[in-house]
Formats: structure tokens, sequence, C-alpha cells
């Protein structure tokens, strides 16, 4: 039983050989065309000779980054985004105003640091109004304005470049600070 099958096999194999090669009744497939020269546009340089690929995605020219690069500065320091004037920093660094109310700690983390001025977002507070926010390890605090953030009371707050530097917080911490309403 186990002949006749082996056999079979066999003369199938050999079969399906003989259809894959080309008998000369048919065109052989030509060559894919070879680009004979072109500059890529993302970085100007002469692209490699060889087959014209379809349907593949174009290259988008940019900066790429690599594994190496991680860790490193994004070309600013955390100085030259703080725009800050000198007005908003001495305003911010005031004596503590009256009646300041201590509205409860938060984990802070670094926020939008494109938003210029002194500000903490915060679900500790449900309108807008004038605050200020104290780092219990330094005991450096700043006038700021506390702007209500979505989440629960325990959640954590976002605070400006320039606050956090005022309360002589490192950009990457995630120090807790106490924070008092006006």
């Amino acid at each position: 039983m186990t002949m006749p099958v082996l056999r079979l096999t066999g003369a199938l194999l050999i079969l399906g050989l003989a259809a894959c090669t080309n008998t000369g009744k048919t065109p052989a497939s030509s060559p894919a065309p070879v680009m004979e020269t072109m500059t890529d546009p993302a970085t100007g340089q002469p692209v490699i000779a060889g087959p014209v690929l379809k349907g593949t995605a174009p290259r988008t020219p940019g900066k790429s980054s690599s594994a190496s690069s991680i860790g490193e500065s994004a070309g600013q320091p955390a100085a030259a985004l703080n725009t800050a004037t000198r007005e908003e920093r001495a305003e911010a660094a005031a004596p503590v105003r009256a009646g300041g109310k201590r509205l409860g700690t938060t984990v802070a983390s670094l926020g939008d640091p494109s938003l210029p001025g002194f500000w903490i977002k915060t679900p500790l507070v449900g309108s807008e109004s004038a605050g200020r926010i104290v780092n219990p390890a330094t005991g450096k605090s700043a006038n700021v304005r506390l702007i209500p953030l979505g989440g629960p009371a325990s959640g954590g707050s976002q605070v400006s470049l320039p606050a956090l530097q005022m309360l002589g917080v490192s950009l990457t911490d995630l120090p807790t600070i106490e924070v008092y309403g006006s």
C-alpha cells in the first residue's frame, strides 16, 4: 500500500517541477527596469542604481532619530524655553499674599513648556484663580495662576517651566508640592 502512494507522490512531484520550467512557448520575463541616475530629494545624494521598485512608500525628508540619540538634548536648554519677563518673575517671587487657604498637596510634573507665565493646572481647584505653590523640601514658593484640571483630587498636576524653576525643582523630578488658594 505504501509503494503506490510513494510512486504517485513522485510522479506528481516530477509533473510539478516540469510545469515550472520555461518551455520557450512563453516569453521569458524581462529583467526589471534599472534607474540610471536619480538624487534623493531628502538628502540631495545620488541614489545607487538598481531595480525600480513599485508600490514602496516614499522617503519622508527630515531629521531621523536613532537609538544613539536617545537621552540627548533636543538642542535648547531649559533656560532658553523660560520666556517669563522680569516683571512676571518679580510678581511670582513677591511675599506671600495674606489669607491663603491650603488646598492640598499634589504631585507636580512639567506642563507644556511653550505656555508662558507662572501657572499650575491642578484638580484641586474648580475655577481659575490666583494662588501659590510651595516646595516643602526647599521652602521656596511661587505665586501662580491656579487652573482647573480634570480628574480626581488625588491626581497629579502640571506646572509651568518658570514656576518649577522658581521652586528649585529639576524638570525631570516629580515632587510633592503644596497648593494654596487666595
